[in-house]
């Protein structure tokens, strides 16, 4: 192989295209990861790392240094609802702070708790934080200041070409895949050919990233974010003098000269900037990709779906698209995995993104109404009627974590009825597809740190009846750990003698007993079973 050709070229280093790039090294997969930009981005951008991501990057190594540099565990996370700065709040959702959910999670083994709180911190900190676990890494070759031009595919793989953003100078990249992470305006997507199909409002913003020690910012007590009914959305950055706001602009304005004198006028006080450190303008629209692969190119995070910020669920979906498709390239080019896993990559992803996309319009939709409301003239008694209802929409840790495989073709499906998916809470379950139960053992250590890197089989019964797949697993070169468990807590949250997991904590495969034919099984899971 030559210094430019490589199994897997990502396009994209922001936190989707790093998190892929040390996904597939976590599975022995070399890389490059190309980027246009030498170092993170300054602007914060994303600002909230659910709690499955959490998870997910548990996986990776890198969740004490998020936790070290995001927003103190003590800060709760609160939506304020205001006409302006000047008037009384109109309404307050309340949502506790992590060290409050860890309380939550100590009181409670019962698999209905997460296994890592969600973390605030923007998301310019997260990229530098997962660029320089890249850089790190040797299987990871991270070439910045390239922009990508265009691609060629062929039987055997894929030619990527870049420029140089200084010189001009051309690069040709070989690879058996492509992958792009270059965002919602994805040229690696639009040469693929790959469509993208939107619902709802699409409308411009002006983004302004400020220091601000004033206190009258603080005048309603501590918040996450304020919505404000002129025209505004105001988020704390680091609960300390960080600051975004954002306020919309009609297709044909321009760019305001003055953006903090608008910010100003729709807060309806004034106040201090010490610092303007960054304004950008972005669009708002809900869309997803109208498929995730085309041969050997494949597209994931704002590249195969973009949503609004409402929500949170943009580098979150993102995030997960990337673990899901690490682990299979990785089991691709590593010889166990089948022609249909990389076919499951957009069988189970692109639904999920389809779901948080409607789930984000909900949100929106809430954020939308408000300010028409206060401009019509409704009472501050009616605003505060209308919002205490939705305080619902940010308790909505079941879209975070309930998602399931359900159509998957690497899942062995079940008959009957699948659990309830409840919108506020996570419902413990090792149905086909689903994540399953976080559950601390005995010792108090963690079951989910106890599964293995690749496939883990988990054994409740007592008598190692799960001994037999990992033997035919090894002698197929599929990694997999036996994991023997005797707690009987941990087996009625688990709810069968046998649990297959995924290298992404999903659940493969279920029973009390041992199937007729193991192979048949490992054959479904690792792809190799005709759709």
């Amino acid at each position: 192989m030559h210094a430019n050709d490589s199994n897997v070229v990502i396009v994209g280093a922001g936190p989707v295209g790093c998190t892929l790039a040390l996904e597939l090294a976590a599975h022995g997969v070399a890389s490059i990861l190309v980027d246009r930009f030498g170092t993170a981005s300054r602007h914060p951008k994303m600002d909230f790392l659910n709690g499955r991501s959490m998870e997910l990057l548990r996986r990776l190594g890198v969740v004490p240094e998020i936790r070290r540099r995001g927003v103190d565990a003590k800060h709760s996370f609160n939506f304020l609802w205001t006409r302006n700065f000047a008037e009384p709040v109109i309404g307050m959702w309340e949502y506790p702070s992590v060290a409050q959910i860890r309380d939550r999670m100590a009181a409670a083994n019962d698999g209905s708790g997460p296994h890592e709180p969600y973390q605030r911190l923007p998301g310019s900190v997260l990229e530098d934080i997962l660029r320089r676990e890249v850089q790190a890494d040797p299987l990871i070759d991270l070439r910045t200041g390239r922009l990508f031009e265009d691609l060629e595919t062929d039987p055997e793989g894929t030619t990527s070409r870049f420029t140089n953003a200084e010189s001009g100078q051309g690069m040709q990249l070989r690879s058996r895949f492509l992958v792009g992470c270059d965002g919602a305006n994805s040229a690696v997507r639009d040469r693929a050919g790959i469509g993208v199909s939107a619902i709802g409002p699409t409308s411009r913003h002006c983004d302004v990233y400020f220091r601000s020690a004033d206190p009258g910012l603080r005048r309603h007590g501590r918040f996450f974010l304020a919505v404000v009914a002129a025209g505004l959305i105001l988020v704390s950055r680091d609960e300390d003098e960080s600051w975004t706001a954002s306020f919309p602009l009609a297709d044909d304005e321009p760019m305001p000269t003055d953006p903090v004198a608008v910010i100003k006028q729709r807060l309806g006080i004034d106040f201090t900037v010490d610092e303007v450190l960054s304004v950008i303008e972005w669009r708002g629209r809900l869309a997803v990709a109208d498929a995730y692969r085309r041969g050997g190119v494949l597209i994931a995070g704002d590249a195969a779906h973009q949503f609004y910020p409402t929500g949170g669920h943009a580098a979150n979906t993102g995030i997960g698209d990337a673990v899901d498709l690490g682990w299979k390239l990785a089991a691709v080019l590593s010889g166990w995995g089948g022609p249909t896993l990389l076919d499951s990559y957009e069988a189970e992803r692109r639904p999920v993104a389809l779901f948080n996309r409607e789930m984000c319009f909900t949100l929106l939709d809430v954020w939308r109404r408000f300010p028409r409301l206060a401009a019509a003239g409704v009472s501050r008694e009616h605003l505060a009627g209308f919002l205490a209802p939705q305080r619902f929409q940010i308790e909505n840790v079941g879209i975070h974590f309930g998602y399931r495989y359900w159509n998957s073709p690497v899942i062995c499906h079940e008959e009957g009825t699948a659990p309830e998916w409840v919108w506020q809470q996570i419902t413990p379950s090792t149905w086909p597809g689903s994540r399953p139960p976080s559950i601390r053992l005995p010792g108090q250590a963690e079951l989910f740190d106890e599964l293995g890197r690749g496939f883990t089989l988990v054994d409740f019964s007592g008598t190692r009846a799960g001994k037999q797949i990992v033997e035919r697993a090894d002698r197929r070169a599929i990694p997999m750990t036996h994991l023997v468990i005797d707690d009987d807590n941990a087996r009625t949250a688990w709810q069968r003698a046998l649990v297959l997991v995924r290298p992404d904590q999903h659940v493969a495969w279920r029973g009390d007993a041992p199937p007729e034919d193991w192979d048949a099984v490992l054959d479904h899971v690792c792809g190799w079973t005709e759709n």
